[in-house]
């Protein structure tokens, strides 16, 4: 495919507009002591068409022309998004094994079980008494939009909130180590439900290739439910079980010429690898790419520069934009539905907050320390915009329910960076 010299000034200018506003608000967002990923996509909603497009529509169109006038464009950067989604998720899986403590167990097991379990059990009552359907999107799959809607009541930031921790200084603290552990566990379970619903909405193209298509289940709804969640869980665990020793005879193989010739190169094709057996097995890529990470993640010594390499790249320049691109996509004078934000703003947040709480105060926490643990696995980050975005592009969910999951991950990471700032700089303890 060759570009025109109009495109390729499209396209230029539409990453570097992305990236220098990204990283600008990243940056000041940093020096506030918040996420810098809020920066990244308020960046992104101020290129987006509700602001930039209002402001100068003229220009706006010069940057970022609409579909039909420069598909190619618009072609590239949804490659270049989808890029940015898969290195974010393999870098997660990276740090995943990392996470895990030896101690503090008794806490992490019981803020697990009820941080998880009550806010998917409370997402899934609150479905059926308000029956939300005028959210849901093209799809209209109503048992994929269930999940999604309870997943994003459940979910906790493994980025965000151990970047607040660095940021903080506190990483290295009992209170981290815990909420980390914790929220591991439950991100992995969580993305296994999010690759489920995202299985069970997929579009033609995805339905007439790989085995869904030999074993002939599209247009067999039942049948297909048990597919995908037997495939998601079967999937996720004969990697984890036969993946790292699969993936260290690769990475000593005599005649492996990439790892020789590139270790980073060697990791890319392992994620690419992980990443085309989901597909063909009718997984979301997300989350191939998620698991890709785990089991990288079992390799030590001086394989961790080329995770470095990787990870210093990818929040260079596909992170950044990805998450851009999500703020870009917000409309809030046309999605943005205050009343309906604020209900589940207050709802998400209660019910989350409060079943951590149980959960520490079970295992034998303070107040204090069981109110700091709620505050931190009450940020939904990353993984809440993931869910989002991923949800809106399977048209699971429409653009209003997108931008209200966009704005709660946002406001969540935000206050819970605030409130651990202020219990450091105040000299109380953490726990």
């Amino acid at each position: 495919m060759k570009l025109t010299s109009q495109e390729i000034t499209h396209f230029l200018l539409a990453i570097a507009a992305l990236l220098v506003v990204g990283h600008s608000l990243a940056a000041v967002f940093k020096k506030l002591r918040q996420p810098p990923v809020i920066g990244e996509i308020l960046g992104g909603l101020l290129l987006g068409p509700g602001v930039f497009g209002v402001i100068a529509p003229a220009l706006f169109l010069q940057v970022f022309p609409s579909k039909e006038d420069s598909p190619s464009t618009d072609y590239i950067l949804a490659a270049i998004y989808q890029m940015g989604l898969l290195l974010l998720m393999f870098c997660s899986g990276l740090e995943i094994r990392s996470s895990f403590a030896k101690d503090e167990r008794r806490t992490a097991v019981f803020v697990t079980l009820t941080g998880t379990l009550i806010p998917f059990l409370f997402g899934i009552a609150a479905f059926e008494a308000f029956d939300p359907a005028s959210q849901m999107g093209e799809a209209q799959n109503r048992p994929a939009f269930l999940m999604v809607f309870a997943i994003a009541v459940a979910v906790t930031s493994i980025p965000v909130i151990s970047r607040i921790f660095m940021d903080l200084g506190i990483i290295e603290t009992p209170l981290a180590r815990m909420v980390l552990t914790a929220a591991v566990i439950e991100d992995v379970i969580l993305y296994v439900v999010l690759a489920i619903a995202l299985s069970m909405v997929g579009g033609p193209l995805e339905a007439a290739w790989g085995l869904p298509q030999a074993l002939g289940l599209h247009g067999r709804p039942a049948w297909g439910l048990v597919y995908h969640i037997g495939i998601n869980l079967g999937f996720f665990a004969v990697a984890m079980f036969t993946g790292p020793r699969i993936f260290r005879w690769a990475d000593a193989f005599r005649f492996n010429v990439l790892k020789r010739s590139s270790r980073v190169g060697f990791l890319l094709l392992f994620l690419i690898t992980m990443t085309c057996i989901a597909l063909y097995l009718g997984i979301t890529p997300m989350f191939g790419a998620f698991v890709a990470g785990m089991v990288a993640a079992t390799t030590v010594g001086e394989r961790i520069k080329p995770k470095e390499t990787i990870r210093s790249f990818s929040f260079a320049f596909f992170v950044p934009v990805y998450f851009a691109i999500v703020g870009w996509k917000i409309d809030l004078a046309r999605d943005f539905e205050p009343l309906f934000f604020l209900a589940f703003f207050a709802f998400a947040c209660a019910v989350k907050a409060a079943s951590v709480y149980v959960g520490a105060r079970a295992a034998r926490e303070s107040r204090a320390g069981a109110f700091n643990i709620a505050v931190a696995m009450n940020a939904r980050g990353g993984p809440g915009i993931v869910i989002a975005s991923q949800a809106y592009d399977a048209r699971i969910i429409d653009s209003g329910f997108y931008t209200t999951l966009v704005l709660l991950a946002v406001l969540t990471s935000m206050l819970a960076g605030a409130w651990l700032d202020h219990v450091k700089r105040s000299g109380r303890p953490l726990r």
